[in-house]
C-alpha cells in the first residue's frame, strides 16, 4: 500500500481520536454540573409528598408492547401494576404473539374481551380486540390488554398503545422491564418543575440479569456476572450518566430509550407517532417530536433524570446480542436517510446543529473508521512494519483514559444514589471495563457494520423476540454511552501502527541516501 495512504490515515485518526476524547471530557464536565444541580435541589421524599397531595398531578399511562414474552410477562405486568402513583393505567399490547403471552394474561388477570371503539389516531396494523378484567381486584382494573396483528416492529405496537391510552403523558417500556416503585413520580416531576414544555423524559436503565426480583419487584440489585450483560450494563451506565445527562443539560438529547421513556401524547400524535417501518423507533420518535415543535415555533425540553428507574434483561449470549445490535446498526443508518434534512439545519436548534452532527461523526461513522483501522493494522503486520514500542505507548495512554472514565461513572452513580446493594459490586464494572476494548467493542463494531449492510441491501428484517432466562426469585442466589473509551483505544492503536510504519520507512530512506 502506498506510503501516502498510511500518512493520510494516521493524521486523520489523530484528529478523530482527539475529538472523541475531547467530546467525552466536555460531556463529563457538563454531566458533573447537572448531577450537582440534581443532588443539591432534588429531594425524592419532598417530590413524592408534593405529587401525592396535589390535585394537579397528571395521570400517566404505561404502554408495554409484548411479542412472545410468555417467560416473563406475568411477573412483569404485576411489577407494573404494583407501582406507587395516584393515577395510572397499564396498557399491554400483544403484537401478534405466537406463544402463550395473551392466554397467560387472560388467565392470570381474569380478562374478558370488551366492546371498544378503537380510534386510529396513528395508523397501525389491524386491531383485533381489547381486554379488561372482570375481577374486583382494584389493581387489575388498571390493566388494559390490546390484541393486534403483528406489525413487524415495536413501533407499530407502541402506536396501537398510544391510540388507546387516556392520559396526557405515557411511558413506553418493554414488558420484560422491572420498574422502581417510585418511577412514575420521578418521571412526571420534570414536567411540573420546568417553565418550558417538557415533551419527553428519560431515566437511567440497568440490567436485571443477576439481580433478585420477587413478585415483579426489585429486591436486590446486582451487576450481571455473565460477561455479555455485564458489558451492556457498563455501556448503559456510561451512556446515561455521562452522555445523555450532559446533552440534557444543553437540551440536545439524541433519544429517549425505547426500553423506558415518557412522552407527551399530544405531541407524539401530532408528530405522526412512531414510524412503523423504523428499526430505531426511539431515536426516530424524538426526532419527529422535535421537528414538530420547531416547525410550530414552540419551545420544548427533553430531559434526562439520573436515578435508576428501570431494569431490563439484557442479551444473554452472542446470538441474541447479534440480533439486537445488528438491528440497532440498521436503525441508525436508516435514521439518517430519513432525517438527513435536519442535519446542520439551524431551524432545528441544538438538535440540528449539535446533536445530529455528533451522532453522524461519533456513532454512525465510528464503526467504519475502526474497521479501516483494523485493516491498516493487519496490513502493517503482514509487512512487518509495526513499531511495537510506539503502538504500546499509544494504546496504554488511551486504555488508561477508558479506565478513568469508568471510575468517573462509578463515582457519578454513587453520587446520585447507587442501586447496587454492595459497593463491592462495582468491581464487576471495573472487570468489564478492563476487558471491553479487547472483546465486546470489536464485536459490536462487526454487528453495527452488519446492520449497515443489511439496510443498504434492503434485507428483510422483523421485530423478533429476545431469548430470555427470566429474572431470579428471592429464594435463589444470583447465578451470575457509548463506548468512546474503546473507540479511542482502537483508533489510537491504528494510528500508532500507521505512524510507526511511516517513520520506519522514512528512516530506511535516509539510510539508503
Amino acid at each position: 500500500m502506498p506510503e501516502w495512504v498510511y500518512d493520510w490515515f494516521s493524521y486523520f485518526v489523530i484528529v478523530y481520536s482527539t475529538l472523541v476524547i475531547s467530546s467525552y471530557v466536555a460531556m463529563a464536565v457538563l454531566a458533573f454540573f447537572e448531577h450537582r444541580k440534581h443532588y443539591t435541589y432534588h429531594d425524592d421524599d419532598y417530590t413524592i409528598g408534593e405529587l401525592k397531595k396535589s390535585p394537579y398531578t397528571p395521570g400517566v399511562s404505561i404502554v408495554a408492547p409484548a411479542y412472545n414474552e410468555e417467560k416473563t410477562v406475568i411477573t412483569n405486568v404485576k411489577s407494573l401494576l404494583s407501582l406507587d402513583y395516584p393515577d395510572f393505567e397499564v396498557v399491554i399490547v400483544n403484537d401478534g404473539s405466537k406463544d402463550k403471552t395473551l392466554q397467560l394474561l387472560i388467565e392470570n388477570f381474569d380478562l374478558v374481551k370488551v366492546p371498544y371503539a378503537y380510534v386510529e389516531k396513528i395508523k397501525t396494523k389491524p386491531f383485533k380486540g381489547l381486554y379488561k378484567t372482570k375481577s374486583d381486584n382494584p389493581a387489575f382494573k388498571r390493566l388494559t390488554v390490546v390484541d393486534k396483528v403483528n406489525g413487524g416492529t415495536k413501533a407499530d405496537a407502541s402506536n396501537a398503545g398510544v391510540n388507546v391510552v387516556s392520559n396526557k403523558f405515557f411511558i413506553c417500556t418493554d414488558v420484560d422491564c422491572v420498574l422502581e416503585k417510585n418511577a412514575l413520580y420521578r418521571m412526571i416531576w420534570p414536567t411540573m418543575a420546568s417553565t418550558r414544555r417538557v415533551i419527553a423524559v428519560s431515566a437511567t436503565m440497568r440490567m436485571s440479569n443477576g439481580s433478585i426480583v420477587e413478585e415483579g419487584k426489585m429486591v436486590e440489585s446486582h451487576p450481571p456476572h455473565d460477561m455479555i450483560p455485564l458489558f451492556q450494563d457498563l455501556e448503559y451506565t456510561r451512556s446515561f450518566l455521562i452522555g445523555k445527562t450532559a446533552l440534557s443539560r444543553i437540551n440536545a438529547m439524541q433519544n429517549v430509550s425505547g426500553g423506558f421513556g415518557m412522552f407527551d401524547r399530544e405531541v407524539v400524535i401530532k408528530a405522526g407517532g412512531y414510524d412503523g417501518d423504523s428499526f430505531a423507533e426511539d431515536m426516530d420518535m424524538v426526532a419527529r417530536m422535535i421537528r414538530y415543535m420547531c416547525d410550530s415555533g414552540e419551545d420544548y425540553r427533553v430531559v434526562q433524570i439520573p436515578e435508576t428507574c428501570c431494569w431490563t434483561e439484557g442479551p444473554p449470549n452472542f446470538k441474541v446480542l447479534n440480533r439486537q445490535r445488528t438491528r440497532w446498526g440498521r436503525g441508525l443508518f436508516q435514521f439518517f436517510t430519513v432525517h438527513r434534512d435536519m442535519l446542520w439545519n439551524r431551524n432545528y436548534r441544538q438538535y440540528g446543529m449539535l446533536t445530529l452532527p455528533y451522532i453522524l461523526i461519533f456513532e454512525l461513522s465510528a464503526p467504519v473508521i475502526e474497521f479501516l483501522g483494523y485493516f491498516m493494522v493487519v496490513s502493517l503486520l503482514v509487512q512487518w512494519a509495526i513499531n511495537w514500542s510506539t503502538i504500546w505507548i499509544a494504546f496504554l495512554g488511551l486504555y488508561i483514559f477508558a479506565q478513568l472514565l469508568t471510575v468517573l461513572i462509578i463515582s457519578y452513580d454513587v453520587w446520585v444514589g447507587t442501586s447496587f446493594k454492595k459497593r463491592t459490586d462495582y468491581l464487576w464494572f471495573i472487570l468489564a471495563s478492563l476487558l471491553e476494548p479487547f472483546f465486546y467493542h470489536p464485536i459490536n463494531v462487526y454487528f453495527s457494520l452488519r446492520g449497515y449492510v443489511k439496510q443498504i441491501l434492503g434485507t428483510q428484517m422483523v421485530w423478533g423476540n429476545m431469548t430470555r432466562k427470566g429474572v431470579q426469585s428471592a429464594n435463589k442466589k444470583p447465578a451470575q454511552a457509548g463506548a468512546a473509551g474503546s473507540t479511542a483505544v482502537s483508533a489510537a492503536t491504528s494510528v500508532a501502527a500507521a505512524k510507526s510504519a511511516i517513520e520506519e520507512k522514512k528512516e530506511e530512506g535516509k539510510a539508503d541516501a
